[in-house]
């Protein structure tokens, strides 16, 4: 029994975003099947249409599959069964789908790891998840061998860059690339990728076991709602039914089309929107395994993708880019803001762009989180507002509360998210008690999943973004939203960006210090001065920043968000001084 059918008496849930949908589209039926069924069915609907392209080679659906059996019956000889957890640390290269849906046929897990995991995060994970078995990139055996025999790990399967490429660029990255970097030793435990599959020849075929969408599938990690790393075990079913409502909301993506990944597949919204999706619904996913922000341009150039999804930093960058003059942009559907706030000036400044660039789409935003299977909600052709994360995926909730009471709040008042929707996770991996906080039943039954986020509802069902709850400066007894702070001050002409966070402060509790960078050519003691002007003039008194720190970047996070923490600690001295 899932905990989606332990309360029966449940009250209906307001969803003012339901005239959006047609009922057909509220009442989404979860097909009883695998990750791996459902890309089978794209194959035997389009099995000569492109499955993924890795640099300049594509890959039909019909290969693809092959490429997934063979991989499946190495991996079932090796001993791998149903509820075993694999640790996959790779960046976007076709291994990675290859060995995730093998070990799904098989009712494996697969646990996706951020390549660039220092060491001892590396060995911490392999042991939280019990992990026997590691599928690597080469480049990255440094990072384990001091450390892979403190570890349950029996096998590690490597992977490289240059497995999938085509003959002309496998030579080039060998006499260039592979030099570079330490190589694995040959001994029992380790094995090349290629030696692997082809191991599977020797092999007759498996037999399969039987499970369905309950199955668990896949471990992504994440703060979690309460900011402690913690392995989120996701069920097929939400992969499946995410595939479903994403069709029902990018209306215009057809098979066919293909999808710009260059969110990475150890992420929530790069392995769900724009890997399971696309491959789902008959289209096809460009593999970016290293993205360079400052050749945009010649990247969209190359692959012409119809839909892409990134943080607002990447948007910002390719506004920035000029490698190519006569960039067409016509071949552009779906552009996805996800994963930070779009302030409204980004919106302004991505959208001319687009058009500039003979674009007919505009830049929308998403919502989600990794415990939800990333994407929750999404903003996509006329069923969007400036400056909202969108509206519910088909068959999804939100509710606006006060987290001290857990009442639902009025249209437009600022409260936490909480979701309700069957592509919840299954819960934290060995984790019960923060699992349980997590998950709440209401007074109305139904289980909502606390994300620790702020944002609004409007009247229409739409949802606003403000940042997560922890965020929240309570600066003498006043509740102060940073990002409303942010986006007044990313309105004055001189500020490219800005990032607010809250610092002690001895009897008010907390007040705001604001982080700027300004735009190229701009700097001196006029411009700072007429900021603080600015903030005076068009913000309430006690949400003026105490301090304002002026950088010529800000610290990132390795998936490009803002490293909030980082910027707690800063000693706030301006880099032209």
């Amino acid at each position: 029994m899932s905990i989606f059918d332990i309360f029966r008496r449940k009250k209906e849930i307001p969803a003012p975003w339901s005239k959006y949908y047609i009922e057909e589209e509220l009442n989404i039926k979860i097909p009883n099947i695998s990750m791996y069924e459902q890309v089978k069915r794209s194959k035997a609907k389009y099995p000569n249409y492109i499955a993924y392209q890795y640099f300049n080679k594509k890959v039909t659906y019909e290969k693809f599959l092959k490429q997934i059996d063979q991989a499946a019956i190495a991996f079932g000889h090796m001993g791998i069964e149903k509820g075993d957890i694999v640790t996959l640390c790779m960046p976007n290269v076709p291994e990675v789908l290859i060995a995730l849906y093998a070990l799904n046929k098989l009712g494996a897990i697969a646990n996706m790891l951020h390549p660039l995991s220092a060491e001892e995060e590396i060995k911490e994970n392999l042991n939280s998840t019990n992990s026997e078995y590691l599928v690597m990139i080469d480049m990255f055996y440094h990072k384990i061998k001091n450390n892979i025999y403190d570890t349950k790990i029996k096998q590690v399967i490597f992977v490289s860059a240059a497995d999938s490429m085509n003959f002309i660029m496998k030579i080039g990255y060998n006499l260039t690339k592979k030099r570079k970097y330490e190589k694995y030793p040959k001994q029992e435990q380790f094995i090349s990728w290629n030696k692997f599959v082809k191991n599977a020849k020797k092999f007759p075929e498996l037999t399969v076991p039987k499970f369905g969408k309950d199955t668990p599938a896949v471990i992504i990690h994440s703060g979690g709602t309460s900011g402690t790393p913690k392995n989120v075990v996701i069920q097929n079913r939400s992969f499946i039914l995410a595939a479903k409502q994403e069709q029902i909301t990018l209306k215009r993506l057809k098979p066919g089309d293909c999808c710009l990944a260059i969110m990475p597949n150890f992420h929530g919204f790069g392995l769900s929107v724009l890997m399971h999706t696309p491959l789902a619904l008959g289209c096809y996913s460009i593999l970016v395994p290293q993205f360079d922000s400052k050749k945009f341009d010649t990247l969209f150039k190359k692959t012409k993708p119809t839909c892409v999804l990134g943080v607002p930093t990447l948007f910002e960058a390719l506004t920035e880019c000029h490698n190519e003059k006569k960039l067409d942009l016509s071949f552009l559907k779906y552009v996805v803001s996800g994963g930070d706030i779009l302030n409204s000036n980004l919106e302004n400044k991505i959208n001319e762009y687009l058009k500039k660039h003979h674009s007919s789409a505009k830049i929308t935003q998403g919502y989600g989180l990794s415990e939800g299977l990333a994407a929750v909600c999404l903003a996509a052709d006329n069923i969007n507002k400036s400056g909202s994360v969108g509206i519910p995926l088909a068959g999804n909730h939100i509710k606006i509360i006060d987290p001290s009471t857990r009442e639902t709040m009025k249209p437009n008042e600022i409260g936490e998210i909480v979701v309700h929707t069957k592509a919840m996770m299954m819960g934290y991996l060995n984790n019960e008690n923060e699992t349980n906080e997590a998950f709440q039943v209401h007074k109305d039954g139904h289980v909502w999943l606390h994300t620790g986020d702020l944002g609004y509802m409007d009247e229409d069902g739409f949802i606003f973004y403000k940042g997560r709850q922890k965020r929240m400066i309570i600066s003498s007894g006043y509740n102060v939203y940073p990002s409303h702070i942010e986006e007044i001050i990313e309105s004055h002409p001189a500020v490219l960006q800005c990032t607010v966070v809250g610092i002690p402060h001895p009897y008010k509790q907390e007040v705001p210090k604001a982080f700027i960078v300004l735009k190229e050519g701009f700097h001196g003691f006029f411009i700072k001065s007429e900021i603080k002007d600015y903030c005076k003039k068009n913000l309430a008194k006690y949400m003026v920043p105490s301090e304002f720190v002026y950088r010529k970047k800000l610290p990132r996070t390795k998936l490009g968000k803002v490293d909030f923490q980082k910027l707690q600690s800063d000693i706030g001295v301006d880099d032209d001084e």
